[in-house]
Order: C-alpha cells, then sequence, then structure tokens
C-alpha cells in the first residue's frame, strides 16, 4: 500500500480491478483504494501477470504492507503497488543500476509522482538510475534524466525497448502530477430548487441514483444497505467532531437583492466571457474571506494548549454526492476576487462530478461553506469539519414582505447560519463575524466589479 498523502497510515481496498491471471501492464491501475479524503486508483510498477491478491475488497490495509503479488515475465515474484521484490526474486533479475549501486532493495518502489512523470515523458524507469534510499528512483532522478537526455533521443529509444504501453492517464492523489482517480459518482449538491442549484455552481445531477436495496428472505417490512467505507469514514468524522467539539450555533438573516439584481446584471456576459456560471456562492466567498481577515480567530483550530491561526485562508467547499460528502478546497481565497472565486468553484465542482478530485484538492481547508440552499433549506444546523473552527451555511433565497424605513417592501431574503467550536470562538466575537458577513453581501450594487 503505497503512501497517497504525508497523513495517510492506511486505506481500505475498494475493488480490485484485475484477478488472478490478468495481464498488467506498468502504471495500469489494478485496485481502487479508500482513503479519509478520495479514492484512488493504485497502479501496477511493473508488466507481468497478476498473482496472488492478498488483500480482500473492504480491508483496511496499512501503508507498506503488501497487497497483491505480481508475475514478471522473468519468473519474478512481485509485490505490486509497493514495487518491493519478494524473496523469490533471484539476484540475477535485478537491472544495472542494482549492480552499480549498494543497497538496491528499493529500487522497483516508485512513487506516484514518478510513475506519472515516466508515463508523461514515455520513460522505462528501468533505464534511470536512483539515488533514494535503497536505490530508490526520486522525482529529481527523473527529472534529471530528462534535462540530461533531453534532444538526444534516448529518452524515445529507451521507450522503443521497453515492453510497457502506456495507459490512459490516470488522476494524482499527492501533487498534481501523481495518477489518481477517483470513481466518477456524481458530485452535486442535492437538489429541490434547480433554479438555485444553478445559481449556486454546485449543480446536482438531475436523475439521481438510487442504491440498491437487499432484502433479506421474506420479510419486506425491514431492508438493509450496506454500509461502505466511505460513509464508515463520514460516520467516523462525524462523530470525531460532535463528540469532541462543544458546538454552539448562530443565525443571521441578510438582504440579498442588491446581489440579486447584480447577479442577474452580470451573469450572461460573464458566461460568455469566462465559460463558467457567475454564482451566488461566489459572491458569498467573497463576503467571509473578506469577515475572515478583520476576524482571523475565525479561521483556526484547537491544540489542547494553543489556539493555532491558519494565515492562509482556504475555503472548503462541502459538496453533497449521492452518498457522501466531499469538501474540495479553495487554496488562498482572500487572494482571489469574485471572478477567480467563481472559476475555482467551476473547476472543482467539474472535478467532483468526473470523479477526478486528486487528495492535495482535499487537503489544507480552514473554513467551511456549505451552499445548503441549492436543495431549499432555509434553516440549517451544520456540523463542523472537524479539526476547523466553525462552519457557515447559504441558505435558499426567498422573497419576502419586509419593512424597511416603516414601510412594507418585498425583498429577496436569505439566512446564514453559523455552528462554531465553542472552545476557541464564543457569541460576541461570532456576532461581529456574522454582521460583517452581513454587511459585506448587503454592500454589493450594481457598480460592484467582480474583476
Amino acid at each position: 500500500m503505497p503512501q497517497l498523502a504525508e497523513s495517510l497510515v492506511s486505506a481500505t481496498i475498494g475493488k480490485w480491478l484485475k484477478k488472478p491471471g490478468d495481464p498488467v501492464e506498468q502504471y495500469e491501475p489494478i485496485c481502487e483504494v479508500i482513503t479519509d479524503k478520495v479514492n484512488a486508483e493504485i497502479p501496477s510498477t511493473l508488466d507481468g501477470v497478476m498473482g496472488e491478491l492478498l488483500a480482500e475488497e473492504g480491508q483496511e490495509i496499512e501503508v507498506g504492507a503488501v497487497i497483491c503479488r505480481i508475475e514478471t515475465a522473468g519468473g519474478v515474484e512481485a509485490s505490486a503497488a509497493t514495487g518491493v521484490d519478494s524473496p523469490v526474486a533471484s539476484a540475477g533479475q535485478t537491472d544495472a543500476a542494482t549492480a552499480a549501486h549498494g543497497d538496491q532493495s528499493q529500487r522497483s518502489r516508485y512513487s506516484p509522482a514518478v510513475q506519472t512523470l515516466a508515463q508523461e515523458h514515455g520513460l522505462d524507469l528501468r533505464a534511470i538510475s536512483g539515488t533514494g534510499l535503497g536505490g530508490r528512483i526520486t522525482r529529481k532522478d527523473v527529472l534529471n534524466y530528462l534535462e540530461n537526455y533531453k534532444g538526444s533521443g534516448a529518452a524515445a529509444a529507451s521507450v522503443a525497448q521497453s515492453s510497457y504501453q502506456a495507459p490512459q492517464p490516470a488522476q494524482s492523489a499527492t501533487s498534481p502530477a501523481a495518477p489518481v482517480s477517483t470513481p466518477a459518482p456524481p458530485a452535486e449538491f442535492n437538489n429541490a430548487a434547480a433554479e438555485q442549484v444553478r445559481n449556486s455552481g454546485l449543480h446536482l445531477s438531475e436523475t439521481p441514483k438510487i442504491p440498491t436495496i437487499e432484502v433479506e428472505g421474506g420479510d419486506r417490512s425491514e431492508y438493509f444497505i450496506d454500509v461502505t467505507p466511505i460513509r464508515n469514514t463520514i460516520a467516523t468524522r462525524m462523530r470525531q467532531s460532535v463528540s469532541e467539539i462543544p458546538h454552539g450555533w448562530m443565525m443571521i438573516e441578510v438582504d440579498v437583492t442588491n446581489l440579486v439584481q447584480l447577479r442577474n446584471k452580470l451573469k450572461d456576459e460573464f458566461r460568455k466571457r469566462e465559460g463558467v456560471n457567475l454564482t451566488y456562492l461566489a459572491f458569498l466567498l467573497k463576503a467571509v474571506v473578506s469577515a475572515i481577515k478583520d476576524y482571523p480567530i475565525m479561521n483556526s483550530v484547537w491544540a489542547v494548549d494553543k489556539i493555532i491561526v491558519k494565515r492562509d485562508i482556504n475555503i472548503s467547499l462541502a459538496v453533497g454526492t449521492e452518498d457522501s460528502v466531499m469538501t474540495p478546497v479553495i487554496k488562498k481565497a482572500d487572494q482571489k476576487n469574485i471572478a477567480g472565486l467563481a472559476r475555482e468553484i467551476e473547476e472543482l465542482a467539474t472535478k467532483v462530478r468526473a470523479g477526478k478530485l486528486k487528495l492535495d484538492d482535499m487537503q489544507g481547508g480552514t473554513f467551511t461553506v456549505n451552499n445548503t440552499g441549492s436543495f431549499g433549506s432555509i434553516l440549517t444546523q451544520p456540523i463542523i469539519n472537524y479539526p476547523q473552527a466553525a462552519i457557515l451555511t447559504f441558505e435558499s433565497i426567498v422573497k419576502k414582505p419586509v419593512v424597511i424605513n416603516d414601510m412594507i417592501a418585498v425583498r429577496s431574503m436569505a439566512n446564514l447560519c453559523l455552528s462554531l467550536d465553542h472552545r476557541i470562538l464564543d457569541g460576541v466575537i461570532c456576532g461581529r463575524f456574522m454582521q460583517r458577513v452581513k454587511d459585506n453581501m448587503e454592500s454589493y450594487s450594481l457598480d460592484t466589479q467582480v474583476y
């Protein structure tokens, strides 16, 4: 089991993509694994035939443990994913790099980043000398190899001598260059109000699939649904959040009439110019990050004897799929304008829909925003995205009669709901923060610039 992220100590085998006896090409996905962040495909590190499967579907495996074996063309049996030769491998099967250097025990253990670089440039990793621990090939080794052989044709020749055929690119789990992808569940907010969903930027599939339900025996009074590893992870995280964090809650009502008019004025032209939707969520995120800059304690985590205030404002977006919740992150959201935030929302929504979220897309969040109004909700009490200090929900926009200057007017109103970690935050600071978000939202006018 490879280490897909620094903090990852184990992962669960979700599904085997290869069975014993199936041919396997280098870099070809052999199984899907489930982490507490995203699903990922694990590629083979060599060509051969799938041998024994040492881990079952649904089994949690520690990083570094052997999950299967692959028979190579030379008769060498090797552990897949880790790439560590098994005891049955003979000394005569090592490559030229092994003979040239000392300890080569990690020679054929490739990281996802190294595998993807080799795949992108058509390299045979057996032709590259490793400078890492145990002769392991590092990303720097691959880059140096490319630099030394640029334009010489040597790299291309090494591919011609290699027996592997490059598969379709996989998506990264550790960096933009590493091969991991998730299964492709539709990844959009649950929908009861189609127009609000379209405006949210994180849209729903129109025909959601219903999970298969197994009915036991002839008793039709109850049925059972298997708990998937993803659902089990969500349950663990939610239980941890509720049990460890003393939740507080508050709500504020915001007049977004001017925002609705502004968006209606700009959305068509913005769509033509940028190719993405200008959503209400982009305006909310701008209002939130501006308020966080005024009240940085909102951007913090509890550390027992310290409160850690994060410098970067990285906004997690809670995205509900048909069977899970994901929280992709907009990094350094305070450095982006409204147009930039709209593009980020669209990009993340597209990745979630296509099942191409990377682990890096899910890490580093400091404050969570959830567009619960996308399915018609007007009031929610969200659970904090552990270990963050707070989560804010944006509820459905509803026209209401409102008293203004002792006169009744019809205005577009929306609720903002905040759950807070009462170890870190109190009512006074959160009340001021919410009031600042409200002021920022209500300050939008037809003259507001999105660039």
